[in-house]
């Protein structure tokens, strides 16, 4: 595949624009791949919800890793725009800025990631950013206008990079030769994170985990999957949390610990109350300031990728999860 973002006519249907997200030949990025047949199945896929800004007239999206997932060799380069968040003028479909996370990754790092607005004080000034937990271990925020980072640290505990260098990219200390890897699920994924701004805490579910890659050459075959290669995970040295965090410098404030890692969003609300969930089917409530488990339901399967969402239907307050093949709504009693 060749990723691309679309924007629609949304009374006629018509095409208004495309941004490709692995460049053509000759054009602005074509240089880190090695050639046009290369770039037409780069990846970067667009398969997560992005996040708009009226006034800049901005959307920002994440892009998908490059293809083939686990062997890089017939892909050298650092395999622009992949694995990036990329800012597009929204009438226009003109890319403005963009950061790629994780170059020529070779993980299946995907940065499929919800990017999420806020304003922030930082270094003194208030200023408007977009954030992004990032499936390579980092979390970064940027300057929504100009994309200049101003935070990028971990925010888990992965070993293969604890910095980022000048361009904001990871300084690899450990390339899977000296010891474990985040496996290629990441650590976090496309489960929406949530962020409290009263409190100002970002709320992500995280995944501990340890692997290794065996990266393999296959023949490239048109309708057949080329991963290239598979991953093994150490079970023992694996585990979840959900972690709430400063996103002005990325300091742990508290965290909850799941027994396994975990594909659950976050959804936070105005009352304090932070709603997640866990692979062992645990629907649960935390006090968004100390991390107090609050209550729990145990729904009967893996909350997997998703988030609570909440609505009020005659005057009372529903919050809604789906779990496996169910929906399940809650209340409060009624008063």
């Amino acid at each position: 595949t060749r990723g691309f973002l679309d924007a629609y006519d949304p009374e006629t249907g018509k095409r208004i624009w495309r941004f490709y997200t692995v460049p053509g030949p000759g054009e602005t990025g074509s240089d880190t791949w090695p050639g046009a047949d290369v770039m037409a199945r780069g990846g970067g896929a667009t398969w997560v919800t992005g996040a708009y800004d009226p006034e800049l007239n901005l959307i920002y999206w994440g892009t998908g890793n490059p293809n083939p997932l686990y062997y890089g060799e017939d892909r050298k380069g650092t395999n622009l725009y992949t694995a990036s968040i990329i800012a597009i003028d929204a009438e226009t479909g003109t890319l403005k800025w963009y950061h790629q996370f994780t170059p020529h990754d070779t993980h299946d790092w995907d940065s499929n990631h919800v990017p999420v607005l806020a304003e922030l004080p930082i270094a003194g000034q208030q200023r408007k950013v977009v954030m992004v937990a990032n499936r390579n271990g980092f979390f970064y925020v940027f300057d929504r206008a100009t994309g200049k980072l101003l935070v990028g640290k971990p925010f888990s505990d992965t070993t293969w990079a604890r910095e980022l260098d000048a361009n904001g990219h990871p300084i690899v200390v450990n390339d899977g030769s000296k010891g474990c890897l985040p496996d290629q699920w990441g650590s976090t994924n496309h489960m929406p994170p949530s962020y409290d701004p009263a409190r100002r805490l970002f709320f992500v579910t995280v995944r501990e985990t340890c692997a290794a890659y065996l990266p393999v050459k296959e023949e490239i075959v048109p309708g057949r999957i080329s991963n290239s290669g598979t991953v093994r995970r150490d079970a023992d040295r694996s585990y979840g949390v959900l972690r709430a965090i400063d996103p002005t410098n990325v300091e742990r404030k508290w965290e909850f610990k799941y027994p396994t890692p975990t594909m659950a969003g976050t959804m936070s609300t105005a009352s304090g109350v932070v709603f997640a969930g866990d692979n062992e089917g645990n629907f649960m409530a935390f006090d968004a300031a100390t991390g107090k488990n609050l209550w729990f339901y145990p729904t009967g399967a893996p909350i997997w990728g998703a988030a609570a969402m909440s609505y009020m239907l005659d005057g009372r307050q529903y919050v809604v999860i789906g779990s496996g093949t169910n929906v399940t709504a809650f209340a409060l009693p009624p008063q």
